[in-house]
């Protein structure tokens, strides 16, 4: 509510009074106190981040023979920083578990978005190291592509290459101010309308002790968190895009309605894209990729997934998790030729239901934080309760919102209605009828804003 009625409109206003050669400061002061806002702790860590980055590409670009090792020292720095906030609480809680010790130690609290700035400003030394752009100069621009506010906290990661034109010269179109704002309301609508009231099912289902689900209400709650998970995050990522779009940035696409994929390949290649393309372009082709044989090309593909599972969260369930999906990865990999023939509607819907059991029985190790937990998920899912099935317990957690926002949220899976934010209606009734579904969007939104308390954060742990 604050951001939108207070913070957003103020910084716009500023934004649009100025010199456009004084935009960039308007954003990256607006990005810093936002962050600050969050953060204040926390705002040094990231601001170290960025003068590290900026003092290593400049040295790397003027290394010569001893850029390798100055770009092994940057990343090492950025990755120091990642490790210790991210990942100190799980070193040491295992380490004690190991040594059967009971050793305290100070719990670190991580900051927000740390994991999507960090992989940032990575990209930019090795895109500065690969020549691929030159060094920017200017630490302030710097400081705006690592801390922009539309997607730092939330994603997409953006890439340097990507959007370096950009920081140095930008314009805004009434058209790209039009379609960033209904863009946004789409954003807005996905983490309001639909994931907070499915996501409200799966928090009351995974409240109950896991050892007593049925295998109905498992499969619930699972389903629930896939479709809030998937909104929730497609709906930050919209919001994004969208406010990139009214401040005249591009921000790459994150979301590609994954839940139509027939494989678990083609789902990673619809779902959190700027993180799959990431991972590919600065873990998979640098460990190899599928130059080495087929042997070496699938444990490359399962210590990326590996790598990925520990990057959304420091624990044992996420490092499983990425093994799990790494293992599936693998076994498409080596049964590619099957995957690509052109299949009947009975083996493509077969393909569907394969790719999205997987996905959802995942969640099972990703939504919980002790595997002790997953573990009973899994076995209620398979059946192995000891809780019978009772479908008339589910009333207890589904009412007529929840299954209005079941259906919407199956619906808005598919691609029906991908164009309509930039879609041009011809004559003004049309435009009108398009302009009121927005609004009306809006006020919806701003009415289960006002309505409700639930409003979870879910990407703390990134």
């Amino acid at each position: 509510m604050t951001f939108v009625f207070i913070y957003l409109p103020v910084v716009l206003a500023i934004y649009f009074a100025v010199r456009p050669a004084m935009r960039n400061g308007v954003l990256l002061l607006a990005s810093l106190f936002f962050y600050a806002w969050g953060e204040p702790r926390h705002l040094a860590i990231m601001l170290l981040t960025i003068g590290v980055n900026y003092v290593g590409a400049r040295l790397i670009a003027a290394g010569g023979r001893w850029k390798g090792l100055l770009l092994a020292l940057t990343v090492s720095c950025d990755l120091w920083f990642l490790g210790y906030f991210k990942y100190f609480n799980f070193f040491a809680e295992n380490l004690n578990a190991l040594f059967s010790a009971n050793v305290d130690f100070v719990h670190v609290l991580m900051p927000i978005g740390i994991s999507f700035y960090t992989f940032q400003a990575i990209s930019y030394v090795i895109d500065v190291y690969r020549g691929e752009t030159p060094p920017q100069r200017d630490i302030w621009k710097l400081a705006l592509y690592i801390a922009l506010f539309p997607q730092l906290v939330a994603g997409p990661i953006v890439k340097y290459h990507d959007i370096a034109g950009q920081i140095e010269c930008r314009t805004t179109s009434y058209d790209d101010f039009l379609y960033g704002v209904k863009r946004f309301v789409v954003g807005l609508a996905k983490k309001v309308l639909i994931a907070n009231t499915i996501g409200n099912v799966c928090t009351q289902i995974t409240s109950q002790p896991s050892d007593e689900l049925s295998a109905v209400t498992t499969w619930t709650g699972m389903v629930s968190f896939t479709l809030q998970l998937y909104y929730d995050f497609s709906g930050y990522s919209d919001m994004a895009i969208g406010l990139g779009a009214i401040f005249g940035f591009r921000i790459p696409e994150n979301f590609n309605y994954p839940l139509i994929s027939r494989s678990i390949g083609e789902l990673w290649r619809r779902w959190h894209i700027s993180l799959s393309t990431w991972f590919k372009e600065y873990l998979y082709i640098p460990l190899g990729g599928n130059r080495n044989g087929e042997l070496r090309t699938c444990a490359n593909l399962f210590i990326v997934f590996l790598v990925t599972g520990f990057w959304h969260g420091a624990s044992w369930n996420m490092v499983i998790w990425g093994a799990w999906h790494g293992m599936f990865i693998v076994f498409e990999r080596l049964t590619r030729s099957w995957w690509k023939r052109e299949h009947g509607p009975c083996v493509r819907a077969l393909q569907h239901v394969y790719a999205t059991t997987v996905f959802v029985v995942g969640f099972a190790l990703f939504q919980p934080e002790k595997l002790s937990t997953s573990v009973n998920y899994i076995k209620a899912m398979l059946g192995l309760s000891a809780k019978p099935d009772a479908s008339f317990t589910l009333g207890y957690y589904i009412g007529n919102p929840e299954i209005a926002a079941f259906a919407v949220a199956l619906l808005c899976c598919m691609p029906i209605f991908k164009e309509l934010p930039s879609r041009k209606p011809q004559g003004l009734f049309a435009s009108a009828m398009l302009n009121a579904w927005f609004v009306l969007l809006f006020v919806l939104s701003f009415a289960s804003m006002a309505a409700s308390t639930y409003n979870p954060f879910i990407y703390f742990r990134f």
